[in-house]
């Protein structure tokens, strides 16, 4: 059943993903644990309280808001079975179509490229801007590029990969409390001062829950690109995220593009190390290729998901 309502969820995703009528009319779930997670940060995330202390209250966060995820979704899905029977699935994949994002995902990274092929790097500045935490103000177009590219390669796990595992295994539960460890992690799994001790338990779940999902996301990018693996598995760790340097390196060998590298946060530069030191600096025409091999790969995992319906 729930394989089938992977599958409702991944069409309905790519066929609308989450219109912006929907989106100014009812917001996003992933808006109500931002909200709960900003409310209990803001109380209990105080300087005057000690490195131990913070640490302790942000667990105490993430645990409440699993523990409510996990309760109404464990909720939905009885009432779910029961309302409706044998076509339950249908509504297990409708209540699990927001936590995907195919469409959106590629609806964001095209502006970039399409700005950069008109050669308004203001244009591509602030499109990436919406993608991506670093400074953009004085990226230039291969800057603009790789981050594309890296927001691309990354999100293909966050966005897609991921979410359609843990539904698999854990069906709806399992799809939500991953949206809601992966919301924590976004806001407040950083290493900066602010962040460092409340958003270590979030971190810390956050690359348990990517650690399978993040290389089978670099396995479908390989597949879809004939190549890469080899860049995966020599580069991958010289990413900070125990994980998303597996789908970015595979990105980078593909393309044969550099990626990674110093990057700018609040105007402090970071000396990170390149991914594909070797390779060719990026371009607008990179993003493109990006992008269809993003394509390819999600035809891959529906694929794979129609042949757990459909065992040959």
């Amino acid at each position: 059943m729930v394989e089938s309502a992977a599958m409702i969820a991944l069409i309905v995703d790519a066929a609308v993903g989450w219109p912006d009528r929907l989106y100014r009319g009812i917001g996003h779930p992933i808006g109500l644990f931002a909200r709960a997670i900003d409310g209990c940060e803001r109380r209990w995330n105080r300087p005057s309280f000690t490195f131990s202390a913070r640490r302790a209250l942000g667990l105490a966060t993430l645990v409440l808001l699993l523990g409510v995820v996990i309760g109404v979704t464990a909720a939905l899905t009885l009432m779910i079975e029961y309302l409706m029977a044998d076509f339950a699935w249908i509504g297990f994949g409708i209540l699990a179509w927001p936590a995907l994002a195919q469409r959106s995902l590629f609806q964001h990274v095209r502006p970039v490229a399409a700005a950069l092929h008109s050669r308004d790097l203001p244009v591509a500045r602030q499109s990436v801007s919406a993608i991506v935490g670093r400074d953009t103000g004085a990226l230039d177009e291969a800057g603009i590029s790789r981050a594309a590219i890296e927001s691309l390669a990354e999100s293909l796990c966050d966005g897609v990969v991921a979410p359609l595992f843990w539904l698999l295994l854990l069906g709806l539960p399992g799809v939500w409390t991953y949206k809601a460890i992966n919301t924590a992690d976004s806001l407040i799994g950083h290493k900066e001062e602010r962040w460092r001790a409340f958003g270590w338990s979030a971190a810390r779940l956050d690359d348990v829950a990517n650690l399978i999902p993040a290389r089978l996301s670099a396995l479908l990018l390989c597949m879809a690109g004939g190549g890469g693996w080899r860049m995966a598995w020599r580069d991958a760790g010289k990413h900070a995220s125990p994980n998303a340097g597996w789908p970015e390196a595979a990105m980078a060998g593909i393309l044969d593009v550099r990626l990674a590298g110093p990057v700018a946060y609040d105007g402090v530069q970071h000396d990170k190390p390149w991914i594909n030191a070797e390779g060719r600096s990026a371009g607008a025409i990179d993003i493109d290729h990006a992008l269809r091999l993003y394509i390819r790969a999600c035809f891959l995992l529906w694929v794979v998901t129609a042949l757990t319906i459909w065992p040959l």
